[in-house]
C-alpha cells in the first residue's frame, strides 16, 4: 500500500491565505477582535469546508475574508508562513511555491515590501527549523497581482525587487470574465523585460478564451488551473479514439505549458461546467494526462478543500489507477516547471528519482 505521505513532492499551485491552521485563525482572530462564523476550531475547519463546497467560485472566495483578516501584522503573517512551511514538509513537500497577493495585507499600515518580508522571515524560520531536524524543504514565493485592481504593475515591482530574497515568480489571480491579463499588458512585457517569470489563473472560471488570453496577453510559462483547456480538444466523430485539438489547446500541448490542476478544487468551484454532482471520476485530469499534456498535481487551498498534496494524490490514483511511475513523473513534470534555479531544481529532481529508484 502507498504512503503517499511519503512520496517527495513539489507544489506549485498553493495560496497562502488558503492553508492556515483553523486553530491559529480561531487564535489570531480573537487577538484582533475579528468575529468568525465558528469559535470552535473543528466547527471553524467544517464550516470553511461546507461553505466551499458549493459549486460556486465566487462563495469558495467569499471564504477567504476571514483568513485575510488575521494575516495584517507582520508577527501574523510570519506565523502564518512559518506554520505553512511546516504543514508543507508535514507532508512530504520538499519544493513549494507559495503565492499570495500582498495588496491584501497592507490595512494596519505595512507596506507592500514590510508584508513580503515578513512572509519570507516565516519561511526562513520553518526550513532552517526542517534542515536541523534533517528534513528539506525549499520555497519559493509568487508574488500575485489581483486582476479586479489596477496595481499590476506596482505589484510586479515588488516582485522583481524581491528576488533572490525569496521570490520566484508572479501571479495574476481574481475574476477572469471581464478582467482580461491586456488590462494590464504593460506590466506582463516589463515583467518579460525583467526575465521574471509568470503564471496567470487562467482557465478556471472560464474557458478557452481565458486561457489564450493568458498566454498571448500575459505571457505565462504556466496555467494556473488550466483545467478548461479540454473544452478545446474534440472527439473524432467517426472514430472515438482520435482526438483533436483546436489552437490554443495545440499551442499549450505542443509547447509543453504546465497545467496546475487542483483537482480537488475544481470540483468544488465548478471549474467542470455542466456536472450537477461531480467525482473525481469526472475530472479530466486522466484525459488531459493521456493526451500528452504537462499535468501537474495540486491543492489550490488547503483549509478550503480539506486536502493536502497527497491527499489529492491518493485520490488520483484511487479514481484513475496510477501506479507509483505515475506519481514520479506528476512530481518531476511540477519540478521542471518550477520557477527555480538549476542548482535547486537538480537537488529536487534527484530527491525524487532516487526515493521511487528505492521503491522498486
Amino acid at each position: 500500500m502507498t504512503d503517499y505521505r511519503a512520496i517527495p513532492k513539489v507544489s506549485l499551485h498553493d495560496h497562502l491565505d488558503g492553508g492556515l491552521r483553523p486553530e491559529t485563525i480561531v487564535e489570531l482572530a480573537d487577538q484582533i477582535g475579528h468575529k468568525l462564523p465558528r469559535t470552535n476550531a473543528k466547527e471553524l475547519n467544517q464550516w470553511f469546508l461546507d461553505s466551499c463546497d458549493s459549486g460556486s467560485l465566487v462563495r469558495y472566495l467569499e471564504t477567504f475574508e476571514h483568513t485575510i483578516a488575521v494575516m495584517q501584522s507582520a508577527e501574523n503573517l510570519s506565523r502564518v508562513g512559518y506554520e505553512f512551511a511546516m504543514d508543507l514538509a508535514k507532508d512530504g513537500v520538499i519544493y513549494g511555491e507559495i503565492r499570495w497577493a500582498p495588496e491584501q495585507h497592507l490595512s494596519n499600515g505595512l507596506n507592500l515590501d514590510e508584508v513580503v518580508e515578513a512572509v519570507e522571515d516565516g519561511l526562513t524560520r520553518a526550513r532552517k527549523e526542517i534542515r536541523s531536524r534533517g528534513g528539506y524543504l525549499a520555497t519559493g514565493q509568487l508574488i500575485t497581482a489581483m486582476r479586479q485592481n489596477d496595481r499590476a504593475q506596482e505589484i510586479a515591482e515588488l516582485a522583481v525587487r524581491h528576488r533572490n530574497k525569496g521570490v520566484v515568480g508572479f501571479d495574476y489571480a481574481g475574476p477572469e470574465e471581464g478582467f482580461s491579463p491586456s488590462r494590464h499588458a504593460g506590466a506582463f512585457a516589463w515583467l518579460n523585460k525583467e526575465l521574471m517569470p509568470v503564471t496567470l489563473h487562467a482557465g478556471e472560471a472560464a474557458g478557452k478564451d481565458s486561457i489564450r488570453d493568458a498566454i498571448v496577453d500575459g505571457r505565462t510559462l504556466r496555467l494556473g488551473h488550466g483545467v478548461r483547456i479540454i473544452e478545446d480538444v474534440f472527439v473524432d466523430a467517426d472514430d472515438e479514439s482520435k482526438y483533436g485539438f483546436g489552437e490554443v489547446a495545440t499551442w499549450v500541448l505542443e509547447r509543453g505549458i504546465a497545467l496546475e490542476l487542483s483537482p480537488s478544487s475544481n470540483l468544488q468551484t465548478g471549474a467542470i461546467p455542466g456536472i450537477d454532482e461531480p467525482v473525481m471520476r469526472d475530472h479530466p485530469f486522466d484525459d488531459l494526462y493521456r493526451l500528452g499534456f504537462n499535468v501537474t498535481v495540486n491543492t489550490d487551498n488547503r483549509l478550503m478543500s480539506g486536502t493536502s498534496l497527497s491527499r489529492e494524490l491518493e485520490l488520483l490514483s484511487k479514481a484513475f489507477g496510477y501506479d507509483l511511475e505515475d506519481m514520479e513523473l506528476f512530481q518531476l513534470n511540477a519540478a521542471n516547471a518550477a520557477f527555480i534555479d538549476m542548482d535547486i531544481r537538480t537537488e529536487i529532481i534527484e530527491n525524487i528519482t532516487d526515493w521511487f529508484a528505492r521503491q522498486q
